[in-house]
């Protein structure tokens, strides 16, 4: 449903450099960058090379609350971003584990990104 999403980022290629190595597990990688004259703008892609993730300067400082969730392949890929964000010192917001309210087999980790946005790595397993 979503072609892509824009974050305003204080430190575009900070948190391009976040996301890349967080979600590695899922396959996040930079796909193309350019700049302009307030700074880079960054599109980052998942396995399919596709930039479904922007990331640019910030335009609006004030209170821009976001939620982002990035699709897992896997459980284990789920717990690779938790032990990744871990590393990077990122704000765990909710430790991996099963959301039944959202569905029996969504099992997501929820953490803040280097902007304090809360970022998801979600897997649904349908089979619960």
């Amino acid at each position: 449903m979503l072609d892509h999403v824009a974050l305003q980022c204080a430190d575009p290629a900070a948190a391009a450099q976040f996301y890349c190595h967080v979600f590695d597990a899922l396959g996040v990688r930079e796909a193309m960058r350019y700049d302009r004259d307030d700074g880079a703008v960054i599109g980052l892609s998942g396995p399919d090379g596709f930039p479904h993730l922007w990331l640019g300067p910030l335009v609006d400082s004030g209170i821009r609350p976001i939620h982002l969730a990035l699709t897992a392949p896997t459980r284990a890929a789920v717990d690779d971003v938790y032990a990744a964000a871990r590393a990077a010192g990122a704000t765990i917001l909710h430790e991996p584990r099963v959301w039944p309210e959202y569905h029996p087999g969504y099992y997501g980790v929820f953490l803040r990104d280097v902007d304090g946005n809360n970022v998801e790595a979600v897997h649904h397993d349908v089979t619960g």
